[in-house]
């Protein structure tokens, strides 16, 4: 099929997104959890965890088996074969680490201050919601499961006489990156009972946990440990210190298993007993579990798929689950969340604070996927990241807890709320201060400078955002990662005068489309490639496109080649500055067969999954094999397509070939499998790809959007034809208001070109 023209105006598009009506009845649930393996992505890179949670919960438990380096950024690898303790936070997918908050480990007959306990990986069991292993050393059992803000433990003893419990509160995960404790507050409540403040500092600067801890039995004895020096204290002890502590609890002979309960908070312990008191006052495990397999089954529902390729529906769901990790909920069962203020704050009705925004990555699909099939959620976490400007007086990029990072090129909160806008997401929020959000977090503020000092969220004012505005563009010679700023930002710019269009702001709009199309300046005429520009206007000489350093070259996490393709709200006029389709096309070509070496001495270990100079496992190529739609050889997309769903998405612990990134890895496999994907956010228009179901339904606003695939097997890998609602399309591209209300997909595939 050619591609013609579609990229219509925003506004006219934005118009269409009203019109609803009623689509396919309702299918009956189907109990897909069958499917997801949690243990995928936890090898290689991945950075997943197997523990128990649910969608978008605040808890998520699970055992910590690694705490150094980089592969301890969720706290689990698959090579390892050691516990150090069962955490009730992780991330999931990220290359940098935090979180580990409140461990606890089981153990028997240990003298040690820190037991480790080991591992077979055969006794090793997870579900979504559930997680289990047995402790070899100990002779101890464990079984994990959750509410939303509450962990429950079940660990059931070999030796009924040596049932022992540590709580570790000097437990981060990568302190060799800088993670530290730095408070504890604690306290012995009673036989059964403790609770504190648990408070970090490493990749966010500022960050307290409370939490309140409930024992199935009374503790027969007490064993404190500050800074590895054991302490004779009476029982009840009462401590507020920067020390690392330690608590081994002793419990009294018994066959029967011993539980524990964990509820966490981010405001305080009296927060997280309420937190308990409303989400688990008893001790039912089985009834958590159970309830936990429904809220996974009712989610992973919301998209049924049916295909005869076993590897691709484990694959699917297992993708789908890990999209519905992040952001999470983050706040109290009574409203109360820390704000980015770092004050407490008590959330309006109606309004849900959340956390873990891996806005570089998620933008491009996560978000676009909950536009899809969980609308309202996705229109709660826009309405979240406006809170956040509302409370910090800027929009964060990569937030976690009540903290902002700094992580990343760019400010893209905008690219998630520019297609809220586009998609009629807005839920009559008021659209001016969404502009005026985008507008104030995309330039330098001496203000915030000086308030972020000698912290780690300085890292959100940096000088590209000075640069840019003096400029038109980001001198090279003068600071790190200036072309990968330079074209983010020339997007995230267009995204903010899209916000400005709706909310009535022409002038705004006006100016910040002028912004839009400085991705030009890097764009070299002679090579196709965005180039480094110095401050003298000239590029950089010499140039090597395939070369990489790691957070010192002018690419982030890439080079050149990985680089030269981003120009998604513009791409009509990027095609024309290259020299039109045609020179597109040589230029994907290249991009897909030339040689795989990357130069460089410190080049970034983020370059993974190549095929060619295209490197899946990173989010800067994630569109760009859709890219050849826009040329007159779509089928070239669907080959790469094909290869890459494929082989860069298995069934086995290295089955992501990057970091997972918060659900992005996860979220394009789900959308692509489907067969379309989004290239631009704040356009509300999807490209199709190469469906690898044969038949899809969806939960839409408007019912249910279904989806055949004709003919399809792993040699028919072309498209033949698209049909929608019984009408042919003539190009490649369909709409989301189509998609919103409902109807009917036929896509007919070929093994013909």
């Amino acid at each position: 099929m050619k591609k013609i023209s579609i990229y219509l105006s925003a506004a006219t598009l934005c118009l269409a997104v009203s019109c609803t009506q009623t689509a396919t009845k309702d299918t009956e649930p189907q109990n897909l959890v069958q499917y997801v393996d949690p243990f995928i992505g936890t090898g290689f890179h991945g950075h997943t965890f197997p523990g128990a949670t649910r969608p978008y919960a605040m808890v998520q438990l699970s055992p910590d088996t690694h705490i150094m380096g980089w592969d301890a950024s969720s706290g689990y690898h698959a090579d390892d074969r050691q516990i150090y303790g069962f955490s009730h936070t992780h991330l999931s997918g990220t290359g940098i680490g935090d979180m580990g908050d409140v461990a606890i480990l089981p153990y028997c007959g240990e003298d040690s201050i820190k037991p480790i306990a080991t591992f077979k990986k055969e006794t090793e069991k997870a579900v979504p919601g559930y997680y289990a292993v047995r402790l070899d050393n100990f002779g101890i059992n464990v079984e994990l499961t959750s509410t939303e803000r509450v962990g429950i433990h079940k660990y059931t003893y070999d030796n009924p006489k040596e049932r022992r419990v540590m709580l570790d509160l000097g437990h981060v995960l990568q302190p060799n990156w800088g993670h530290r404790v730095i408070g504890n507050e604690y306290w012995f409540v009673n036989d059964s009972t403790v609770e504190g403040t648990y408070r970090t500092r490493g990749w966010a600067h500022y960050h307290n946990i409370a939490y309140h801890i409930v024992f199935s039995e009374k503790i027969e004895k007490v064993y404190q440990y500050i800074d590895g020096k054991l302490r004779s204290d009476s029982l009840f002890l009462k401590l507020d210190t920067d020390k690392d502590l330690k608590f081994h609890y002793k419990f009294k002979e018994s066959n029967e298993p011993l539980y524990v309960k964990v509820a966490i908070s981010p405001v305080s312990p009296d927060g997280a007993a309420q937190n308990m008191a409303q989400e688990l006052p008893g001790w039912d495990f089985e009834a958590t579990r159970q309830a936990s397999s429904e809220l996974w089954n009712e989610e992973l529902n919301k998209i049924q798929i049916e295909t005869a390729d076993p590897t691709i529906l484990k694959n699917f769901y297992t993708a789908l689950y890990h999209a519905s990790l992040a952001p999470y909920v983050y706040q109290d069962v009574d409203g109360k969340y820390a704000g980015m203020d770092k004050q407490i704050h008590t959330a309006p009705a109606g309004y849900t604070n959340y956390t873990a925004f891996s806005l570089w990555d998620t933008f491009r699909a996560l978000h676009p996927l909950l536009t899809i099939i969980r609308p309202e959620r996705a229109a709660d976490m826009g309405v979240s990241l406006v809170q956040a400007y509302r409370e910090g007086t800027i929009l964060p990029k990569w937030p976690i807890v009540s903290s902002y990072t700094g992580c990343m090129p760019a400010y893209h909160s905008v690219a998630v709320l520019a297609d809220l806008v586009c998609k009629g997401l807005t839920d009559g929020d008021d659209l001016n201060v969404w502009a005026e959000a985008g507008a104030r977090s995309s330039v330098y503020r001496n203000d915030l400078a000086e308030k972020f000092k000698g912290t780690r969220e300085m890292d959100l004012i940096t000088k590209h955002l000075l640069y840019k505005d003096q400029f038109g563009f980001v001198p090279a010679d003068s600071i790190p990662e200036s072309v990968s700023w330079g074209v983010e930002m020339a997007y995230d710019d267009w995204c903010i005068a899209q916000i400005a269009k709706a909310a009535g702001n022409q002038e705004l709009a006006d100016e910040y489309l002028k912004k839009a199309a400085y991705y030009k300046r890097y764009l070299d005429p002679e090579t196709k490639f965005m180039r480094p520009v110095m401050s003298d206007g000239s590029f950089r000489t010499p140039f090597n496109p395939r070369y990489s350093s790691h957070m010192k070259s002018d690419y982030t996490e890439g080079n050149a080649f990985q680089w030269s393709f981003f120009v998604p709200h513009d791409m009509d006029n990027f095609i024309a500055e290259i020299g039109g389709k045609k020179e597109l096309e040589t230029r994907l070509d290249t991009l897909f067969t030339t040689s795989s070496q990357v130069d460089g001495a410190e080049a970034s270990g983020d370059i993974t999954g190549l095929i060619g100079q295209y490197a899946h496992g990173n989010e800067p190529s994630h569109h760009m094999a859709y890219l050849y739609n826009w040329t007159d050889s779509p089928w070239k997309g669907q080959e790469r397509l094909d290869f890459i769903m494929r082989n860069f998405y298995t069934n086995q612990p290295d089955g992501i070939i990057g970091n997972e990134d918060c659900g992005q890895m996860s979220a394009w496999y789900v959308l692509s499998a489907l067969g379309f994907y989004q290239v631009c956010p704040g356009i509300p228009v999807y490209t199709i790809g190469r469906p690898m179901i044969d038949k899809a339904s969806i939960q839409v606003a408007g019912g249910r959007f279904d989806i055949l695939v004709k003919n399809n097997a792993p040699e028919n890998k072309y498209v033949k034809s698209v049909k929608l609602n019984g009408k042919e399309l003539t190009s490649l591209f369909f709409n989301h208001a189509d998609l919103a209300k409902g109807g009917k997909m036929e896509i007919e595939m070929s093994a013909t070109k």
